[in-house]
């Protein structure tokens, strides 16, 4: 790996609209005022940060769940999955991932299986990092069937300032564990839904990168794990 490219990634298609009408508002700002053109130049960089797609190294063995997204969890604990994803009205394990408007926004799957229901459900914008944002934000959830006939839920759900959610699989779908499933723009989250008897191996406050740090094992029986500031 070269220096350029650890800082040059390549970009979510999603982004090029943006990155182009970021990019034409500067040109107008320098006209105006150079000052003003220079701030434009920095807001049109985050731009590009922001719909950045780097690859990763997901670790593949049997049974791991990742991450779906780069954040921090935010909350960990049980809850009833969202009733249109068929997953049952019993409490899971839930994991949210809170993303702040500077991490990498492109979504992965948390493990391989079918894509057996796909569910968008309107709703409104509270800040993402709320517990509520799970039953009342906008949201888009997938269900997951392994091969070993247990479900994963994994849902995106839109923020404060997150106005679309981008879904880039249809039901039917075999997805392998870590691939791109889709993205939502300008801060939001992700809710995984873990089976019955499997415990979190993260803790709230932990940094999570997507298709990359291990959220659960489903071979494993090691109980939940606390986290502690050092």
């Amino acid at each position: 790996m070269n220096m350029l490219s650890t800082f040059i990634k390549p970009m979510h298609r999603e982004g090029y609209r943006f990155v182009g009408i970021f990019a034409a508002i500067t040109l107008v700002l320098f006209l105006i005022c150079q000052p003003l053109g220079w701030i434009g130049v920095g807001l049109t960089v985050w731009c590009y940060y922001f719909f950045r797609d780097p690859d990763r190294v997901t670790p593949v063995r049997d049974g791991l769940i990742v991450s779906p997204a780069d954040g921090v969890v935010s909350l960990i604990g049980k809850a009833p999955p969202p009733e249109e994803l068929g997953l049952g009205t019993d409490p899971m394990m839930r994991v949210a991932i809170f993303m702040n408007v500077f991490n990498c926004h492109v979504n992965r799957a948390p493990i391989g299986g079918i894509v057996e229901k796909i569910a968008y459900h309107p709703g409104k914008f509270f800040n993402a990092s709320l517990d509520k944002a799970s039953t009342d934000n906008e949201r888009n959830g997938l269900a997951i069937r392994l091969d070993d006939g247990r479900a994963i839920g994994v849902v995106q759900i839109a923020g404060l300032v997150a106005r679309r959610i981008v879904c880039e699989v249809d039901e039917g779908v075999a997805l392998q564990t870590g691939q791109r499933f889709g993205m939502i723009r300008f801060g939001s989250r992700l809710d995984v839904y873990l089976p019955g008897g499997v415990a979190p191996l993260v803790t709230v406050g932990q940094s999570m990168i997507a298709g990359e740090t291990v959220l659960a094992d489903l071979l494993s029986d090691e109980p939940e794990r606390r986290g502690a500031c050092r």
